[in-house]
C-alpha cells in the first residue's frame, strides 16, 4: 500500500491550520469594523446621512426642552439657517421652555416655527385652540408644524382609527392655515405618511423624518430630518443630541419661502 509521505502530510495540515487562522482573523476584523462603527454611530461622531451642502445648501435644527437651556446666539453660529422648536402637543401640553426658546431664538438671524405633536387621543379643535392660543407669530417665521408619528400604546395603523385620525388632522390643517395665514408643514416617518398623510394632505409640505437611509424615490419633500444624533455646542438639556434638517431648495427659495 503507498502511503503519504510524512512531510507532504505535515505541509497539507499547516496549509490547512493557516487557511484557518486567516479566516477567523478577518472574521474578527470585521466584527471590530462593525462594532467599532456602531460605536461612532451611538456617539454621533459618524453619520449615516450627509446632505450634499451644494445641493442642499439650506441646513437648520428642530428643539424642545430635551435640549434644555440653549443659548441662541451660539447655536446659531454653526452654519445653521433655521430652527423648528416645539411649542405644544396634544389638547393640554405646552413645552416648558417654549417661551423663552421662542423669544430668544427670534432675536438671532435664523427664520424659525413652532411645532405641535399630534395626539391621537384629542380632537383637532382642542389641539388647534392650544397651539393657536400659544404661539405668537413673529417676523419672516416658517410655517407651523404638525409632528404626526406613533406614539405610546399607538405603534401603527392597526391601534388608531385611520378616518378618524385624518377627519382631525384635516380640522388641525385648516384651522393652522385660517390662524397664520399659510399651510402647515405635517412633519411624518415613513410609516405615518404612508398609512396617514400621503393620500390626502398633499397641500401641506411635507417634512420626512429619514434619519437611517435617504429619503424614497417618489416622496415629495420640503425638509427632510437626515440625522437625529448630531452634537453641537450651545445647549445643556438631558438630550446630548439634536435633529438635523436639510431644506429643499436654494438660499434664495428659502428666503421667499412658503410663497
Amino acid at each position: 500500500m503507498n502511503k503519504q509521505p510524512t512531510k507532504q502530510k505535515h505541509t497539507v495540515v499547516n496549509s490547512m491550520s493557516n487557511r484557518k487562522k486567516t479566516v477567523i482573523l478577518i472574521f474578527s476584523l470585521i466584527i471590530i469594523a462593525a462594532v467599532t462603527y456602531s460605536a461612532l454611530l451611538f456617539c454621533g461622531v459618524v453619520h449615516i446621512n450627509n446632505p450634499d451642502r451644494g445641493k442642499y445648501p439650506i441646513v437648520g435644527v428642530d428643539v424642545s426642552s430635551y435640549q434644555g437651556t440653549v443659548d441662541w446666539d451660539t447655536l446659531a453660529s454653526q452654519d445653521i439657517s433655521f430652527a423648528f422648536i416645539k411649542a405644544t402637543e396634544g389638547s393640554s401640553f405646552i413645552d416648558e421652555r417654549f417661551e423663552k426658546n421662542w423669544a430668544d431664538a427670534s432675536g438671532t438671524n435664523l427664520r424659525i416655527g413652532a411645532y405641535h405633536f399630534f395626539s391621537f387621543e384629542s380632537s383637532g379643535e382642542a389641539q388647534a385652540d392650544l397651539f393657536c392660543g400659544t404661539v405668537t407669530p413673529v417676523e419672516n417665521m416658517l410655517p407651523p408644524v404638525i409632528d404626526v408619528e406613533f406614539y405610546g400604546k399607538y405603534k401603527s395603523a392597526n391601534d388608531i382609527d385611520v378616518p378618524d385620525v385624518k377627519s382631525e388632522l384635516r380640522v388641525l390643517v385648516d384651522r393652522m392655515t385660517a390662524a397664520f395665514e399659510m399651510k402647515p408643514i405635517i412633519y411624518a416617518s415613513n410609516r405615518t405618511y404612508d398609512t396617514i398623510v400621503k393620500d390626502d394632505f398633499g397641500d401641506c409640505d411635507l417634512w420626512i423624518r429619514s434619519v437611517y437611509s435617504g429619503v424614497r424615490s417618489g416622496v415629495d419633500w420640503t425638509f427632510w430630518q437626515y440625522s437625529n444624533r448630531h452634537i453641537l455646542n450651545g445647549y445643556s438639556g438631558e438630550e446630548r443630541f439634536i435633529d438635523m434638517n436639510v431644506f429643499c431648495g436654494t438660499a434664495d427659495e428659502f428666503d421667499s419661502y412658503p410663497n
